[in-house]
C-alpha cells in the first residue's frame, strides 16, 4: 500500500508517516521546504520526499492509494486538486482515527500539558509491557519515536482541539473516540477557531459527555474549579487530581531546582516519592495527572514511578539548549497562559534576569485574544517581540497584530517591552546586555530563524 504524505514535514505528519513506513508501507511525501531534523529523521527512514508540489511525482508509479493531507496545503495546491478530483485524500487526524485508535483509546487533552502527558503514559504503557500504538506531537528526550502502530488494544493519543483540516473545522480529539480521557486544562486559545471563550469550552464539554458509561475521565482540579460542572454530564468514572487533600490523587512537597523537581504523590493510603530531571513547576500535575490515568489503567504505584524516573522530557517544552553563564532555553510556549507558566517556573529557578523572546501562534495575533496577555510576561524583567513570521490571513476577517502592535499589547502591563525587527539587532541586545546569572528564554511555536544556535555560539 502506498501513502503519500502532504506537507510531511510537520512533527507529527512526519512521525506518523514514519510509522507507517515501519509497518511495511510504502510511504512518499511532498512539502514546500525541509529542515532537520525532520528531514533528517526521514531520510534516516529511508522515506522518499521531495520539496514542492508535483503531480507527477506524486503518481510516478500510479495514484497512491491513501494521501495523508496536512493543513499546509492550499487551495491552489496542484497535488491537493489531484487528490480531491480522485477522492484519495483523508486528514491527518482521519488517518490517525484509522490506524492508530484501539479498543482502549486513553486521549490526553487540554490547553496545555496535552503533548507531554501524551508522551509520559506512552512511555509508561510502553515500559510495562502494553505494546500501546501511540501518537504525541513532540520529540521525545527518551529516544522514542513520536508516533507507533502496534497490534495490541492499547493507544494513547495526544487530543488536539485545534482543527482538523481547511474543509473541516471539527477538533481533530473527536475523531479519537477516548474510552479514557485525561483533561489537564481549559483556557481559552486559538481565537482563529473558537472566537468566544464559551465556543472553546463547549468543544470540551462535548468531549468529555462522549465518553460512554464504563470509560474513565480523569480531570485536573484546575478545570474541575474553573469550569464548575464540568463533568457533570458524563457518565464515565470521574477521577480528580490536584495539589490538595480533596483530589483522589494529591501532590505535595514540590521542590525545584535548576537540576529537576521532586515531590509526593497520594492516593488513598499509599504515598509515592519521585524525582524527575524534567523542569517546569507544571511537572507535578502533568505527572500526577498521568500517574493517576496509568493506576487506573491497573499499573502498580511503585511501577509507574519508576518509569516515570526515567521519563526524561519532550523537545522544546522548557528545554535548556545552553548551561553557562546565561542560561538559554527553548520552549513552544506559542500562547500568553503558556508563556506565564514558563516563565514563573524560570523566576523561581534563576536569580538574574529573565529574558523573554516571544512569537505567538496564529489565533493569539488576532484582537480578540488581546485581553488574554494581561500580566502575562511579569515574570520576565525584559519581552522582546522578533519579527514575525507570516501567516495566512482570511481576507475577510481583521489583520492580525504585527510585531510592533503586540509588543504595544503587552507593554499596557509591562514596563520593558521591545520590539526587533531585525535577527541580528536581538541577537546583539541580548549578546551586550545579559550578564552571568541570567536566562533567556525564546518561546513559540516557530524555529526563530536560526537565532537560538547564533546566541549560543556567541555566548560560548
Amino acid at each position: 500500500m502506498h501513502i503519500h504524505f502532504i506537507g510531511i514535514c510537520g512533527v507529527a505528519m512526519s512521525a506518523l508517516a514514519i510509522a507507517y513506513h515501519k509497518k511495511g508501507y510504502e510511504v512518499t511525501g511532498s512539502d514546500k521546504g525541509f529542515y532537520p531534523p525532520v528531514s533528517t529523521h526521514l531520510k534516516n527512514a529511508d522515506i522518499e520526499y521531495y520539496p514542492g508540489w508535483h503531480v507527477d511525482k506524486m503518481t510516478k508509479d500510479g495514484d497512491p492509494d491513501l494521501v495523508v493531507v496536512g493543513n499546509v496545503a492550499g487551495s491552489k495546491n496542484p497535488e491537493w486538486l489531484y487528490v480531491q478530483e480522485h477522492n484519495l485524500n483523508v486528514s491527518y487526524p482521519e488517518a490517525v482515527a484509522r490506524d492508530i485508535v484501539k479498543q482502549h483509546s486513553i486521549v490526553c487533552a487540554g490547553t496545555y500539558g496535552k503533548s507531554t502527558s501524551a508522551s509520559i503514559l506512552s512511555w509508561i504503557l510502553s515500559e510495562n509491557g502494553f505494546d500501546p500504538s501511540y501518537m504525541f506531537g513532540g520529540i521525545s528526550l527518551n529516544d522514542m519515536p513520536a508516533a507507533q502502530l502496534t497490534d495490541s488494544t492499547y493507544s494513547v493519543l495526544e487530543g488536539d482541539e485545534y482543527k482538523t483540516a481547511r474543509w473541516d473545522e471539527r477538533a481533530k480529539f473527536f475523531h479519537y473516540a477516548p474510552t479514557h480521557l485525561l483533561l489537564t486544562s481549559v483556557v481559552w486559545d486559538h481565537a482563529d477557531v473558537y472566537p468566544t471563550e464559551e465556543s472553546y469550552i463547549d468543544a470540551f464539554a462535548k468531549l468529555v459527555t462522549g465518553l460512554p458509561k464504563d470509560g474513565t475521565l480523569v480531570l485536573s482540579a484546575k478545570v474541575a474549579h474553573e469550569q464548575q460542572g464540568f463533568a457533570k454530564d458524563s457518565s464515565a468514572k470521574l477521577v480528580t487530581y490536584g495539589r490538595t487533600e480533596d483530589n483522589d490523587y494529591q501532590y505535595f512537597d514540590v521542590t525545584a531546582t535548576k537540576e529537576g523537581t521532586s515531590f509526593k504523590i497520594k492516593h488513598g493510603d499509599i504515598i509515592s516519592n519521585l524525582q524527575s530531571p524534567t523542569l517546569g513547576d507544571y511537572v507535578p500535575d502533568n505527572m500526577t495527572g498521568s500517574f493517576a490515568m496509568a493506576h487506573q489503567l491497573g499499573i502498580e504505584p511503585e511501577t509507574i514511578i519508576q518509569s516515570l524516573k526515567s521519563y526524561a522530557g519532550l523537545k522544546r517544552r522548557l528545554e535548556r539548549r545552553h548551561n553557562g553563564d546565561v542560561a538559554v532555553f527553548d520552549d513552544i510556549a506559542h500562547s500568553p497562559k503558556k508563556a506565564e507558566a514558563t516563565l514563573r517556573s524560570l523566576k523561581e529557578l534563576y536569580e538574574g534576569n529573565v529574558y523573554a523572546v516571544f512569537e505567538p501562534n496564529s489565533g493569539n495575533r488576532l484582537e480578540s485574544a488581546i485581553p488574554g496577555y494581561d500580566e502575562k510576561f511579569v515574570n520576565a524583567d525584559t519581552v522582546i517581540i522578533p519579527r514575525l513570521s507570516k501567516i495566512k490571513r482570511d481576507p475577510n476577517k481583521p489583520a492580525p497584530l504585527d510585531g510592533a502592535a503586540l509588543a504595544d499589547v503587552i507593554a499596557e502591563s509591562h514596563p520593558d517591552v521591545r520590539y526587533v525587527e531585525d535577527d541580528e539587532k536581538l541577537i546583539q541586545l541580548l549578546t551586550m546586555q545579559t550578564k552571568k546569572g541570567d536566562v533567556v528564554a525564546f518561546l513559540g511555536s516557530h524555529g526563530f530563524r536560526g537565532m537560538i544556535e547564533e546566541l549560543i555560539g556567541k555566548l560560548s
